[in-house]
This record gives structure tokens, C-alpha cells and sequence, in this order.
């Protein structure tokens, strides 16, 4: 590989520096003039590395993108840094997940935020925001995969997972916060499921909710720390949140339903999925939520309070 010049090396370093300072746009203009000079910055869970432009050699590119979500170096042993690790993934969608990271950062400036991005598509690699960690998953990994090696790099005290057609219009983050700190909600977010019999689940406002879909759900870290995490066997998406909020049920914590100021874009997977592969994935995913949890009705609202 060519050799690196230490003038490219100490712009990393500058930029990496303005990254930790959270001075964006700084790190932003540092990653510009780095590109100028013909290299780029590749962020890491082991750290940046600097490269030729360009797309990366076959060896670079195996060294770079993780197959399971055990590979990813985890730091759920360490403290968290941050109050809040918003997790995204990018399914070959790029430009939706780095406008729900620019409304999260316009919407929360004095928040302190880790952004974690899983791109985990079969794209050339793209240029994200500097306010981001990036790691590369290979795309048969699967949707849960994905998320599980975005949660073992979670350095906030609580975690957000958002979808790309998620974008904030206002300050999501503290009724979130203030939802979760009480200790008896296990997980919260704007979009809230009901059922009677696990079978048909219903929108619903809350405040209790049975499950909470994964276009936004917040939960502690400590949940991680503990071993919560998706079943990888959700290739797909449809249906993951809904097994996960019923681990987090089982803990015997509850599900919430808390409104935040956010826009609801088009879902990019269900929307370019053809229609008979989705139902066919989607009544898959279906059946392994209910082989897991067929007849814990005593977990649901309905159930619970009858007499």
C-alpha cells in the first residue's frame, strides 16, 4: 500500500481530535482537505485508518467488513461516554440515514451523542457524517445481525434504535430519557402494538403498549449489558422488534408508547421489496415470534388485566 505522508497522518489526528471536541465542522472540512490531497479517512471500531482514494484493495475490503456481529470489538464492558447511542442501519439507502443523523444533530446541539451506523449494504462505500461510527457488515449477516453489532458499540447509557425513515423535527430525545428514568419502563418510542391473542397486533397510543416497533425504540444499555439482544435468525426486519420488546416484557418491565416530534418517510426495504418476497419473509419472521412466545398471554396487557 502507499505510504501514508505525515502531513495526511496529522489531519487524521486534527480530525480525529475535532470528532472527540464534537466540532463537526470542523472534522467535516479536515476530511475534505484530507480527500484533496488524495486519501481518505476510514472510521473504525478499531480507530480511523487513512488510504488512497479510492475503492479499497480485496484485502482492505475483507479486513473491513464483519460477517457476524461477534467480530465487532465490544465496549459494553467499559462506562458509557455519552447519554445517548443512536443506532442506524443502512440497507443500500445512505442518503436517509445521513438525514435523520443531521436532524438529530440540528434537533439536540448540546446533547451528548453517539451516532453508530452499520452500513450493510452492497454499495461502494460511502462518505458519512463525521458524527458518526461507522462499521461494515457484510449484507447476509441479516437485519438482526446488523443491529446486534450496532449494540455492542453502544457508549451511551441509553440507546436509540432508528430507522432510516426516521427524521426528528424536534427535541426526541429527552421525554425519552425522562420515560426511562423512572426504571419500571423497559422500552419506549413513539410507535405502539397491542394484541389479544399474538396473533393480530393493532396500533395503538398507550400509554402501555405490548410491543414497540422499531422505527424508534429506546431502551437502557444496561438491558445489553445484560444480554438483550435480536435473534439473528431476523434476516428481515418485520417482526425483530416485536420479539425484542417481548424479551424486554419478559424482564418484567414495561413497553410505553412516548410521542416525540418526528417525520415518518418511506420505508425503503418494504417499499423495494417485491410484494410476494415480503409477505412470504414477513409470515416467516411471523411464525419464529410465535414458536418463541405462542401462549405468553400472561405478558400482555389484555391478558394481564383481565379478571
Amino acid at each position: 500500500m502507499t505510504d501514508v505522508p505525515d502531513e495526511v497522518l496529522l489531519l487524521a489526528e486534527q480530525r480525529e481530535e475535532a470528532r472527540r471536541g464534537r466540532d463537526y465542522a470542523l472534522a467535516d472540512e479536515l476530511r475534505d482537505l484530507i480527500r484533496s490531497q488524495g486519501f481518505e479517512v476510514i472510521d473504525t471500531p478499531a480507530g480511523p485508518r487513512v488510504r488512497p482514494a479510492g475503492p479499497p484493495q480485496p484485502d482492505e475490503a475483507h479486513e473491513l467488513v464483519f460477517t457476524t456481529s461477534a467480530d465487532v470489538p465490544s465496549l459494553l464492558s467499559e462506562r458509557p461516554r455519552f447519554e445517548v447511542s443512536v443506532q442506524w442501519v443502512d440497507q443500500g439507502w445512505p442518503g436517509d440515514v445521513t438525514r435523520g443523523i443531521g436532524s438529530f444533530r440540528r434537533r439536540h446541539p448540546d446533547r451528548s451523542i453517539q451516532h453508530v451506523v452499520v452500513d450493510a449494504s452492497r454499495s461502494p462505500a460511502t462518505t458519512w457524517p463525521d458524527d458518526a461510527e461507522v462499521l461494515r457488515m457484510s449484507p447476509d449477516a441479516g437485519w438482526a445481525a446488523a443491529r446486534n453489532g450496532a449494540l455492542r458499540r453502544a457508549a451511551g447509557s441509553v440507546i436509540l434504535l432508528v430507522d432510516g425513515s426516521i427524521e426528528a423535527t424536534g427535541d426526541v430525545i429527552t421525554p425519552l430519557l425522562e420515560e426511562l428514568a423512572g426504571g419500571s419502563t423497559g422500552v419506549t418510542g413513539p410507535f405502539g402494538v397491542v394484541t389479544g391473542d399474538l396473533r393480530e397486533f393493532r396500533e395503538s397510543g398507550g400509554p402501555e403498549v405490548d410491543a414497540v416497533e422499531g422505527y424508534l425504540m429506546a431502551f437502557r444499555r444496561e438491558l445489553v449489558e445484560g444480554g438483550l439482544r435480536f435473534d439473528e435468525k431476523f434476516k428481515f426486519y418485520r417482526t425483530a422488534d416485536l420479539e425484542l420488546s417481548f424479551q424486554i416484557r419478559a424482564m418484567g418491565l414495561r413497553a410505553t408508547v412516548t410521542p416525540v416530534p418526528v417525520d415518518r418517510h418511506e420505508h425503503r426495504m418494504w417499499a423495494n421489496t417485491p410484494e410476494d418476497e415480503r409477505a412470504r419473509l414477513s409470515k416467516r419472521n411471523f411464525y419464529r415470534f410465535l414458536d418463541k412466545w405462542r401462549g405468553r398471554t400472561d405478558l400482555l396487557i389484555e391478558g394481564r388485566d383481565s379478571p
